[in-house]
């Protein structure tokens, strides 16, 4: 599997561009699946259904099963959170993972920088940052700057990073 991250400050735009992203790359015939960090407390599960009332009663794991999907809710329960390796293990085969935020870890990204937002740049200290993501130019980048709007060039760019590069051929 080749692995390609989404990085940036919080109100960057990374979630909105990868919701725009996923389709351009999967319509090009490449199959994709995502891993995206929290850095807080998150449910999957609502108050009330059984899934959750197993998993507050003290489950380790509950796995929810139906027809059309299935999913693995595990409690750390005071374990240390997993790193990016053992998250990627877990993950059934695909052609390509993008990842949202693991801004620290060492896989080749882009990093969505908008300006305005005031927040230094990752990329002067993180290496792994191989292209920026802006809607404005960005005085003094020595990295390739993609057009925050152009996500079929930044498509283009991750395929071409990751090896995946194909002709630009919509599958239907």
């Amino acid at each position: 599997m080749k692995v390609f991250g989404v990085a940036g400050w919080s109100g960057s735009g990374k979630t909105t561009l990868l919701k725009r992203l996923i389709p351009e790359i999967v319509g090009l015939g490449v199959t994709v699946s995502t891993v995206k960090h929290a850095h807080h407390a998150f449910d999957v599960d609502v108050p009330g259904k059984d899934s959750y009332e197993h998993r507050a009663a003290g489950a380790t794991e509950v796995l929810v099963s139906s027809v059309n999907r299935w999913a693995l809710v595990h409690e750390l329960r005071g374990a240390p959170e997993l790193t990016l390796d053992d998250i990627l293990a877990r993950l059934s085969p695909v052609d390509l993972v993008l990842i949202e935020g693991f801004k620290r870890a060492g896989h080749a990204k882009i990093e969505v920088v908008r300006p305005s937002l005031g927040k230094a740049p990752l990329y002067p200290d993180d290496s792994h940052v191989v292209a920026v993501a802006s809607d404005e130019p960005i005085p003094g980048l020595r990295l390739p700057r993609l057009d925050l709007d152009d996500v079929a060039g930044i498509a283009d760019f991750v395929l071409e990073h990751c090896g995946l590069a194909r002709a630009r051929t919509r599958v239907v």
